[in-house]
């Protein structure tokens, strides 16, 4: 039986992936400064449309027309991030209440509040720091962060789990080094996207019609760009963006060998429906990408490859959670299994203790 909130962290777990989603497709639409301020659109809760408020946009921010589909795009947005951050508000509010009661978890979800707060910050420096590529990528980072946090929280409170051997140390490693390497590899794709580089190798396997072209890594990769310009478009020049492009297959290619081994190794240890779905999310994210740079970024796959790469990151989260729900109680010289739960509303202490992170 699952605790009370399950049902509440599944809703703000799907919620966030549609956020990831909508953030996607407003950067893919250049619509990133659709409104020119923060948390409104040129003063008003919603996209100027009327004469009187047409008017006020263009006296008050004469360098920002109003383009209305852009503006829907960002504030549509902005009102999912919104409502999701009420609803994990909500969710920080049960679990402090409730977690003297029935152990229910309560650092995760105060630390869910706290990066959605973050995130809300970065949200506004995005605008008001004109599409910076490092606040945008780090904003990417934090809304993968959230999915993340809320997929997490959803499998600790849904009970779904029962306690396996302990596996192998080099397996563990194994899930937690795919974790990292995915991690670097939406990071980098953040990048791509923030200094709009994912059409500087418009081929494949080659790029620009050679293995290794002229690229210029110390530019594309530094990170103190100054404050000021508009970054609408990006600012860096061709050899700099085919850098950040090849960055960004050279960390295709690792994540592709690091979780192609890590599928093998959850298949020889029995788990197989693991290492299906790992593989399944890993090819389909793959072909994304390919398709991507064939058909020259058409926004419907560009939008998939950015909810692609979610999805595998919660595949890698996913293994990384099931291979450690061990629950072992020492006894003597040896080690025994002891359950998670015995039933609804008896949880012994140290199990109580035990899951409330």
């Amino acid at each position: 039986m699952a605790r009370p909130g399950f049902r509440l962290a599944v809703f703000a777990t799907v919620l966030a992936l549609l956020v990831v989603m909508l953030g996607a497709y407003t950067r893919l639409t250049h619509a990133g400064l659709g409104c020119p301020d923060w948390p409104g659109c040129y003063g008003f809760i919603g996209v100027p449309k009327t004469e009187a408020q047409l008017a006020h946009a263009e006296r008050h921010f004469p360098e920002s027309p109003v383009e209305a589909h852009k503006g829907w795009a960002e504030m549509t947005h902005r009102y999912f991030a919104g409502t999701l951050a009420l609803v994990i508000a909500v969710l920080a509010l049960q679990a402090v209440r409730r977690h003297a009661r029935d152990g229910q978890p309560y650092r995760l979800p105060l630390l869910l509040l706290a990066v959605v707060l973050a995130q809300a910050a970065f949200g506004m420096w995005t605008v008001t720091l004109k599409l910076w590529p490092q606040v945008v990528t780090l904003h990417l980072l934090g809304g993968f962060m959230t999915l993340s946090l809320l997929f997490l929280l959803s499998m600790r409170l849904s009970r779904a789990f029962a306690p396996a051997p302990r596996l192998p140390l080099s397996l563990r490693r194994l899930a937690a080094l795919a974790l990292l390497v995915v991690i670097g590899q939406i990071a980098l794709g953040g990048w791509v996207s923030a200094n709009y580089a994912a059409m500087a190798c418009i081929d494949l396997p080659t790029c620009q019609g050679q293995w290794w072209p002229t690229a210029d890594f110390t530019n594309g990769f530094h990170l103190t760009q100054h404050i000021g310009p508009n970054y609408l478009g990006g600012q860096l020049d061709s050899e700099a963006r085919t850098a950040i492009h090849l960055g960004h297959r050279v960390g295709a290619l690792l994540v592709i060998a690091v979780l192609s081994g890590l599928s093998w190794k959850l298949h020889r240890h029995g788990l197989h429906g693991l290492a299906r779905l790992l593989l399944l999310a890993l090819m389909a994210q793959v072909g994304l990408g390919i398709s991507n740079v064939l058909l020259h970024l058409p926004l419907a796959l560009a939008v998939a490859h950015n909810v692609g790469g979610a999805l595998l990151l919660l595949s890698v989260v996913l293994v990384n959670y099931r291979i450690r729900v061990v629950d072992k109680v020492r006894i003597g010289q040896g080690w025994r299994l002891t359950p998670l739960y015995t039933g609804a509303g008896d949880h012994s202490s140290g199990e109580d203790a035990r899951r409330r992170f």
